[in-house]
């Protein structure tokens, strides 16, 4: 596996691979600190293609003023080796003056709408971070498909909308949530839990949980699914920032047709957690 830290050896990496044959070409973006959800997306990509860039970039665009990005985990040589283990190609790791060499980025990438809601109430900046930081990537590594996880459904939803008006020739693979033997969703950002915290933690999918049986037993209320949602979180001391029935494309509310997707967001100790299922086709 091979270690590129600058913008022109990854476009020159890209280009000698495809000349020697090794297409199509999957991406992998990421913010480090690899878990087991990261390494089912690097082996899914592995499955689609024969040569695999996983991007490593802790992206300050994408964090608000008040947020975790400077103690953020940046374990760098655990994550190589876990990439190297799972048959990675490349691992794009750049430094932020090269993704950013004159300052914060002064063109960004927004979906008015869609970066407003669910996640974008409380981080007005994330997803115009996220979305700006993902163009550039796809234009730097060119890649055919880019692999993401389902757990971020609303930046795999803003991802996919980005890809379509802005003719991005790129096929966004969702994969399923990778979670723990208790069900929480992994995440970098359990490594902030504590055992107490993580058991709290797991009240999310819990209650997640819950709604998908009442869904597949007929239910469609969305205040119904919501408030089962909400009470498993109450009786473990978890207040929700939001619980919401949506369409899973637009993230719009759901109001009976299209694909949905009942999404948490909530705060346990240091960590704000986000979790998701989807309900129906």
């Amino acid at each position: 596996m091979k270690v590129i830290r600058t913008v022109r050896e990854m476009r020159a990496a890209v280009a000698a691979a495809r000349a020697a044959g090794k297409a199509p070409v999957a991406l992998v973006p990421t913010m480090g600190a690899f878990h087991a959800g990261h390494r089912a997306l690097m082996r899914r990509a592995r499955e689609l293609a024969p040569w695999v860039v996983v991007s490593l970039f802790v992206n300050p665009l994408q964090f608000g003023p008040a947020e975790d990005y400077g103690r953020y985990p940046r374990p760098f040589d655990e994550d190589r080796a876990q990439a190297e283990a799972e048959g990675v190609d490349v691992l794009f790791a750049p430094p932020v003056e090269e993704m950013y060499p004159d300052g914060p980025s002064r063109t960004r990438v927004t979906i008015p709408g869609m970066s407003e809601v669910l996640c974008g109430r409380a981080r007005p900046t994330h997803f115009t971070g996220v979305l700006t930081v993902v163009a550039k990537l796809f234009n730097i590594v060119q890649p055919d498909l880019a692999v993401f996880g389902e757990k971020d459904g609303q930046q795999l939803a803003l991802i996919r909308r980005m890809v379509q008006d802005l003719n991005f020739p790129v096929q966004v693979v969702g994969h399923p949530t990778v979670r723990e033997a208790g069900g929480l969703a992994l995440s970098s950002r359990n490594r902030y839990l504590d055992a107490a915290e993580t058991e709290r933690a797991r009240s999310l999918y819990r209650g997640l949980s819950r709604a998908r049986a009442a869904w597949e037993a007929g239910e469609r209320d969305p205040a119904r699914l919501v408030e089962l949602v909400v009470e498993t979180l109450a009786a473990a001391g978890v207040e929700p920032e939001y619980v919401e029935l949506v369409r899973s494309d637009t993230l719009e509310p759901w109001t009976g047709e299209g694909p949905a997707m009942l999404a948490v967001a909530a705060r346990v100790g240091a960590a704000r957690l986000i979790d998701n299922v989807r309900l129906g086709s």
